[in-house]
């Protein structure tokens, strides 16, 4: 047929436009298989999913290497059937991957898991083959525009990953899949018009309007989910009870939002066992479950009669109610609602309660039955509402408070098995503890509470380390009298801190209180413990992963069992003891474990006792703020036989598994062009390897400085989901626009690119160490001026990082390397993937700058390499395949 558009000379704008869209769509289609893990399965596996069937891109590239006269021979007949098939994978193959009951849970035990989430892999993987199918041959039909392509490429795809997030307003997760197949759809009509091809045009609407029909009306009939929701998610627990409804739903960037109702929740966290005894009047109904992203629940608790009001003295964020009358109180995150009733049941004067989230905000304000059920509690007026995060809040107020409330922040713990194997919680950085303790007015309280359901313990001995040096920031190296700690086995933790320390009475008045409840007294001024129980502790927690034969309990009893000691009054038993020392020790490790941490972070000594402990207890800092990662570095390899013992790391190992896979793919598909065609082909080519590095370099730098960027974003954006979204958006059309711009500088490109590279380098050093203070400071401005500040920081870094890629990439075609420009979209592509798979290895180990810096040695690298780029063609006729 006659083709009427010229790719490389002046092609209409339709063809740019469905570059751009149908780039876009790809884009949509990556953040529309993250929500759907994220919301039906582990969010990880989601990200997993997206990095391999990112792999479409090198094997495209690979084989278009070997074959390119064949491409350039059928290349009208390659993009119209790319385009076709694009739209009908990428809704069939999502529909299909629901029906595959795949569960992270079972990874380990159930073999048959591992090839059903292989399965996942390859019918994710299809849609984008297709895709890069119609990319990498317009990429290859227009090498002297290339600039212009890839210009329309990026700021297309950027664009329409914009528009996905303003379409998760639009469609629940179930149905995001219809944000990528608009864009595909037209983008893959501006092709058709681009050569006056109707048939083409009529072609794909009606494959359009049959793969939205198979979405919509192939699951109610043929009685399928589009959306499968696995059992082990919270909110799976709640649909099954008989008696449960569904009261709030809202789909939105912040999260897929549902809220239920049943008489089966019972959403008590950490109560003591002591109120059922003592209670005249339990109350009944009094939580709804809130559920985001499938994960909870949350409890919302209804407004309570003044009579039953006395069972707020059972949990234990009362604590510093004991001390404290009439307080002015600050809750750092108003979640369900629990903390927030707490402080106004308990005679608060006023309460500011913070919320990072505004869709939690906007159900509890607008949504008439949870206005009904909490008596309008964000409209009290004893409460004053943040709508950002309560520790940016606390750290550019002026205002003082009597309490600081940080309260079960995190629905079901702050680590979940199998899913975000990676999450930022900077509410519980060493950074934002400092904060909150400033915030404080002399004699003031901070109270953070958290699950504590980890055996043997993590989270509460990080969190612990945590606040021990967040008080030495404020208050100096003498913290022992500012700390009062007790905990509820597998259930949860509070610390107590104090401005200007506890004294005896308030000690005992709390000791009283902590009796009555049955909870465990963990430490208080003054307290005294057996430091001869540690090395027993710390050898039986080894063992416990690490013997050979029988995995040792240190929950069981044993014949070393330190605890387990004559009764009082026995021979051989120890004098009772005086008061002020610590009471009689319980026979659990971890309870012992967490007396004798806060013996050595107030005296001295925690760093020797952290080096021997199985876990990694480092401080949380705004560089690493996580609650994961525990295992070392230095024992990855002895987990690799015993993964059932560590689930709740699953995600984390999973992170080294998929750079050791991404890394394999990687090298096989980059060397493969070499190796089939190294006769025919590269042997003509000069440079070869100086090329790979500076591809590979891009590929790697350009994907790490995007997701690095992204956790740092997180600090102002509070939102992982619009951190994402923002960044993407921002990294691709400054970069299209450095793209575009870059074409002016081809002829003198020897002698701007080695500026360029360094321009990249100093401004994202700097960035590394400096871009934490201007988002702490951002994050307190209005939503849409924090989204704004946000797209100008990532201007500079980005529209120079749009240079590098077209201009080697357009010197390619120019020099005639016909294979080789093919090559190289392939190794920037297959390092892509290796990069991303980098990013939260480097965040845990060395934390988000070393990230940054990391992607700026990578531009720095590529410097020298550039110049093999631009070694021309060996003397005679190059060879063709």
């Amino acid at each position: 047929m006659s083709v009427s558009v010229d790719l490389d000379h002046r092609p209409p704008l339709a063809f740019y436009l469905s570059v751009g869209l149908v780039a876009g769509s790809i884009i949509a289609l990556q953040i529309g298989i993250m929500r759907v893990f994220s919301v039906g399965s582990w969010a990880h596996f989601g990200s997993l999913v997206v990095s391999l069937a990112m792999f479409g891109f090198g094997l495209t590239s690979a084989v278009m290497c070997v074959g390119k006269s064949w491409f350039e021979r059928h290349w009208i007949g390659s993009v119209k059937g790319a385009l076709l098939a694009f739209g009908p994978l990428m809704v069939v193959c999502n529909l299909a991957a629901q029906q595959v009951p795949f569960n992270a849970i079972f990874l380990i035990s159930d073999p048959m898991q591992k090839w059903r989430l292989f399965a996942n892999f390859v019918l994710y993987f299809l849609p984008f083959l297709a895709g890069a199918l119609y990319l990498g041959t317009i990429f290859l039909k227009a090498q002297k525009t290339f600039n212009r392509v890839y210009f329309a490429d990026l700021v297309g795809s950027g664009l329409c990953g914009l528009a996905v997030l303003l379409a998760l307003y639009l469609f629940t997760p179930e149905d995001i899949i219809m944000a990528p197949l608009a864009l595909w759809l037209a983008g893959g009509l501006l092709w058709f018009v681009a050569l006056g091809d109707r048939r083409g045009m009529l072609a794909i609407v009606v494959v359009a309007v049959l793969s939205a029909a198979v979405h919509y009306v192939a699951p109610p009939v043929l009685g399928i989910p589009k959306l499968a929701v696995s059992d082990y998610k919270g909110v799976s627990y709640a649909r099954k009870f008989p008696d449960n409804q569904r009261t709030y739903e809202r789909a939105s960037p912040f999260g897929y939002m549902e809220v239920y109702s049943s008489s089966y929740l019972h959403f008590a966290p950490g109560q003591s066992d002591n109120a059922a005894f003592n209670l005249k009047n339990m109350p009944a109904n009094a939580y709804l479950g809130m559920y985001i992203d499938s994960e909870g629940p949350s409890g919302i608790i209804k407004d309570l009669p003044a009579e039953e009001t006395p069972y707020f003295r059972y949990l234990p964020m009362f604590y510093p109610y004991v001390l404290k009358q009439d307080p002015e109180t600050f809750v750092v995150q108003f979640g369900g609602g629990i903390s927030t009733a707490v402080a106004l049941k308990s005679g608060s004067s006023h309460v500011t309660v913070a919320e990072g989230n505004p869709a939690v905000l906007t159900a509890f304000r607008e949504d008439p039955g949870l206005r009904a059920f909490t008596n309008d509690v964000l409209r009290n007026p004893k409460i004053s509402v943040i709508d950002f995060d309560g520790r940016l809040f606390l750290a550019s107020t002026k205002n003082r408070y009597d309490i600081v409330d940080l309260s079960l922040a995190d629905s079901a713990g702050l680590s979940s098995p199998g899913g975000f194997s990676i999450v930022e919680k900077y509410s519980y950085t060493r950074e934002a503890m400092s904060a909150y303790m400033r915030a404080l007015k002399p004699g003031g309280i901070l109270s953070v509470t958290l699950w504590n359901k980890e055996e043997p313990p993590k989270s509460v001995l990080k969190l612990y380390a945590t606040m021990a040096a967040a008080a030495r920031d404020v208050d100096g190296a003498n913290i022992a009298n500012n700390f009062y700690v007790v905990s509820s086995y597998l259930s949860t933790a509070t610390v107590l801190y104090k401005r200007g320390g506890f004294t005896p009475e308030e000690i005992e008045k709390l000791n009283a209180h902590t009796k009555a409840m049955s909870f465990d007294l963990i430490y208080y001024p003054g307290m005294k413990v057996d430091e001869a129980d540690l090395p027993q502790i710390l050898q039986d927690y080894r063992d416990q992963f690490f013997a050979t034969g029988e995995a040792a309990d240190p929950t069981g009893p044993s014949e070393k069992e330190p605890n387990d000691k004559p009764p009082p009054g026995a021979p051989g038993a120890e004098p009772a003891k005086a008061d002020g020392e610590a009471p009689p020790t319980p026979k659990v490790p971890a309870t012992v474990l967490g007396r004798l941490a806060w013996h050595y972070l107030v005296h001295g000594g925690w760093e020797k006792v952290a080096d021997e402990y199985v876990f990694d207890t480092r401080v949380l800092t705004n560089h690493q703020p996580y609650f994961a990662a525990y295992i070392k570095v230095k024992d990855l390899l002895k987990f690799t036989d015993r993964l059932e013992l560590v689930q709740d790391e699953w995600g984390y190992l999973l992170l080294w598994a998929t750079l050791g896979i991404a890394s394999i793919f990687a090298f096989t598909l980059v060397l493969f062009p070499v190796i089939f065609g190294w006769r025919t082909i590269f042997s003509r080519y000069p440079g070869k390897a100086g090329t790979m590095v500076y591809f590979l370099c891009l590929g790697l730098g350009y994907i790490i400085v995007e997701v690095g960027m992204i956790s740092h974003f997180v600090l102002a954006l509070s939102n992982p989901t619009v951190s994402a979204s923002v960044l993407i958006t921002g990294m691709l059309v400054f970069s299209g626009l450095g793209s575009f711009f870059s074409e002016r500088y081809i002829d003198r490109a020897r002698r701007v690119m080695p500026k360029i590279f360094l321009a990249i380098f100093a401004i994202l050093a700097l960035y590394a160490f400096t871009i934490d203070f201007a988002l702490d400071w951002i994050g307190t401005l209005p939503y849409a001026l924090r989204i704004l500040l946000c797209l100008l920081i990532v201007f500079p870094p980005a529209f120079l990082m749009g240079f590098p890629m077209p201009t080697a990439m357009t010197m390619l075609g120019r020099l005639g390397k016909d294979h080789m420009f093919l090559w190289a979209w392939g190794i920037n592509g297959c390092f892509s993937v290796i990069g991303a798979a980098l990013v939260p290895i480097i965040a845990t180990s060395f934390g988000l700058p070393a990230v940054v810096l990391v992607g700026a040695f990578a531009y720095l690298v590529a410097l020298p390499a550039f110049f093999s780029v631009l070694m021309p063609l060996v003397k005679g006729r190059p060879a063709t395949a």
